[in-house]
């Protein structure tokens, strides 16, 4: 019985994880497709239209006013994944930030790109509740991150 429920709670953990890799917006707002005009920093674009977006969930090296560590080069892998693209935005709970910013996970295809940032070691996971719907995905991809020392994680 003890190894029948052991089996089951692995089961549910798997399950979990395989829905937090997929696209599938489960928070009951809908996603939105943008055009990205331009790449602000590391977790900053510029959409169609002029609005700012803050990724969700992560903290990038910045840029400005200041340059810090490894801060050119999370822009530079933020151009490269998103400038010019058409991507798709999802919102978590909240809409903006205290900047006037929209806060939204960013997809390009099936890439959550908040996730692969993170991943590639060109941000840090950082919550912000109550926008937490990846956060435990974030902190996966920053543990690899760090264990494979890269990016900002170099040794």
């Amino acid at each position: 019985m003890k190894y029948l429920l052991l089996l089951i709670l692995f089961c549910i953990v798997a399950l979990v994880n395989c829905a937090v890799d997929t696209p599938v917006n489960t928070t009951g707002h809908a996603t939105e497709e943008v055009l990205v005009i331009r790449v602000i920093d590391g977790d900053t674009i510029e959409i169609e239209g002029g609005m700012r977006i803050r990724y969700i969930g992560i903290d990038a090296p910045e840029t400005y006013p200041q340059t810090e560590y490894y801060g050119p080069e999370a822009t530079a892998k933020n151009k490269e994944l998103v400038e010019g693209l058409t991507v798709r935005m999802e919102r978590d709970i909240s809409d903006k930030d205290r900047y006037g910013r929209l806060l939204r996970y960013v997809w390009v295809d099936d890439i959550l790109v908040n996730a692969e940032l993170v991943r590639l070691g060109y941000a840090e996971a950082h919550a912000y509740p109550p926008d937490v719907k990846y956060q435990e995905l974030l902190s996966q991809r920053e543990e690899e991150a760090i264990f494979a020392g890269l990016g900002i994680w170099k040794k």
